[in-house]
């Protein structure tokens, strides 16, 4: 290397380099454009012409933020009348004191539109309300319902039990006593027999009377049970005597018993 040229790893080379670095002046060009414009938008909302509109509304709300001066005529008069500045309107001052609201209408609309749309709206509202709550109550009535037909299936089922266990302690203690034939057909459980047989009974049976519900037989057969047998089929006892039943057994009926 001749004494000429320089070496581009010494001190001296790398001092004359500018330091750049990458990114660096693109962000701060970026930003500074950035801030010229919005100072040319600010100078150019500053000299803006001004609508009709937004004039009138400055205006407007200048005028009411001044109270009614004693150049007014109508105020002149009412001071006059002993009227006092911030009193309330009528002979005893209960009347109003800040003067009426102005309400500017911006829409096309006709007058009393918006009255006719906010009783639309109450109206739909109220409409909706009653369908929820008609919703409710048949979903209530659905649900009461439910739980009656299920309670009612409940108790069918428990007497229907009740029946059997009636019928088969009625047979076992006949049978003790002797007795070969009920007194009711249906008081001991029924026996297997032909089905032909089984339908010509039924057939007669339909002709001679209404047939009794399982609440009615039940009833029937818990008597006899008691009366001629003294036994309780929700005890499960046979008592000695009419007066051991009556002083031991809670009652004759199911709900005496729970």
């Amino acid at each position: 290397m001749s004494d000429e040229e320089e070496d581009y790893m010494s001190d001296a080379f790398l001092s004359k380099i500018q330091d750049v670095k990458p990114g660096v002046s693109m962000v701060r060009r970026v930003k500074e454009a950035m801030k010229r414009e919005e100072k040319q938008k600010e100078k150019n909302i500053q000299n803006r012409q001004k609508t009709v509109k937004e004039q009138e509304r400055e205006s407007r709300e200048a005028a009411l933020q001044n109270s009614i001066s004693n150049e007014n005529k109508g105020f002149a008069l009412l001071q006059k009348m002993g009227y006092k500045a911030g009193q309330g309107l009528g002979r005893e001052g209960a009347g109003r004191v800040d003067p009426i609201p102005l309400n500017i209408k911006t829409d096309r609309g006709g007058i009393g539109m918006e009255e006719a749309k906010k009783r639309k709206a109450e109206e739909e509202l109220e409409h909706y309300r009653q369908k929820v709550r008609a919703k409710q109550q048949n979903e209530t009535k659905s649900l009461e319902d439910f739980r009656s037909r299920v309670r009612t299936e409940r108790e069918d089922r428990k007497i229907e039990g009740d029946l059997r266990r009636s019928q088969r302690a009625c047979e076992q203690l006949d049978s003790q006593k002797g007795i070969a034939v009920p007194r009711e057909d249906w008081y001991w459980p029924k026996a297997e027999t032909d089905d032909e047989e089984d339908d010509l009974k039924e057939e007669e049976e339909e002709e001679e009377f209404v047939e009794l519900t399982s609440f009615d037989k039940l009833q029937i057969l818990t008597s006899y049970l008691r009366g001629i047998h003294f036994y309780c089929i929700w005890c499960g006892t046979t008592y000695n005597d009419e007066e051991d039943l009556c002083s031991n057994c809670p009652g004759d009926t199911a709900a005496d018993h729970e």
